[in-house]
């Protein structure tokens, strides 16, 4: 096993071992990074040879994904949505704004997008889906642009942050609600985003537990009270009107 850094590029260095995932190994283990900070590169995938004979070690080169990089993605991010924008024919500018911290844990690095200008609806879609496949694919050309792993969050006039608020509020409220009648509560079908927010927000909560149960577009969060069943009875489930304000004010 060997490494060598490139005379060319001093940010990349050359591993072999046996195998590609040896190699892999070596360099994490030599440059003290995780998987997720290194660009790497397969440049031989080695050969096992017959007896010993013929053998060719694995080769790779390996780049840190620098600091600079990191610090590009914000303004990267913009230019390219604002582009697409452009192209789609939608008159809308973009700004690159704080993440709702609902969506953040304490160690997580965001970048935040928020879309503005009229009759943006378009860019939403039913529940969120259209602005949650803009989100995806500005995610992959921005990865694809930066060799960044920083996700990239994609508002329109505010809509995600306020639904991720609403989310919260319903959290803490549908837990108030588990803790003093003892039984288990269900949520509606959620996308993966809107299911975090929830297991977030009562993540440290130590009367209760969530957790996701069914398949696909069926999946939901079951609030329950921890320690016990997590269907002990049939669960009252919480609906789009627990979103109202009118539903609030009933409910207090």
């Amino acid at each position: 096993m060997e490494s060598q850094e490139s005379p060319k590029n001093q940010e990349s260095q050359e591993f072999s071992a046996k195998t590609v995932e040896e190699a892999t190994k070596l360099a994490l283990e030599k440059l003290g990074a995780k998987r997720e900070d290194l660009e790497i590169t397969v440049l031989k995938k080695g050969k096992s040879g017959i007896l010993g004979l013929g053998a060719e070690e694995a080769r790779i080169s390996v780049r840190s994904v620098s600091a600079a990089t990191t610090a590009d993605v914000p303004k990267v991010a913009r230019d390219i949505l604002s582009e697409l924008l452009e192209k789609m024919g939608v008159k809308a500018s973009v700004e690159i704004v704080e993440p709702p911290l609902a969506s953040m844990t304490p160690d997580s690095k965001v970048v935040a997008l928020d879309i503005t200008g009229d009759d943006l609806g378009i860019l939403i879609g039913r529940r969120g889906q259209t602005l949650m496949s803009l989100q995806y694919l500005i995610n992959l050309l921005v990865s694809h642009k930066t060799k960044a792993r920083v996700p990239v969050m994609v508002d329109v006039e505010g809509y995600k942050r306020r639904r991720y608020e609403a989310l919260q509020s319903l959290a803490e409220r549908l837990a108030d609600q588990v803790k003093s009648t003892k039984r288990a509560v269900t949520l509606e079908p959620m996308p993966a985003n809107e299911r975090r927010i929830i297991h977030l927000a009562l993540s440290n909560d130590p009367e209760v537990t969530t957790q996701s149960v069914g398949a696909g577009e069926g999946r939901k969060v079951v609030i329950a009270p921890k320690g016990r069943e997590t269907h002990p009875q049939t669960p009252r489930r919480a609906t789009e009107s627990d979103f109202r304000p009118e539903s609030r004010e009933r409910q207090a």
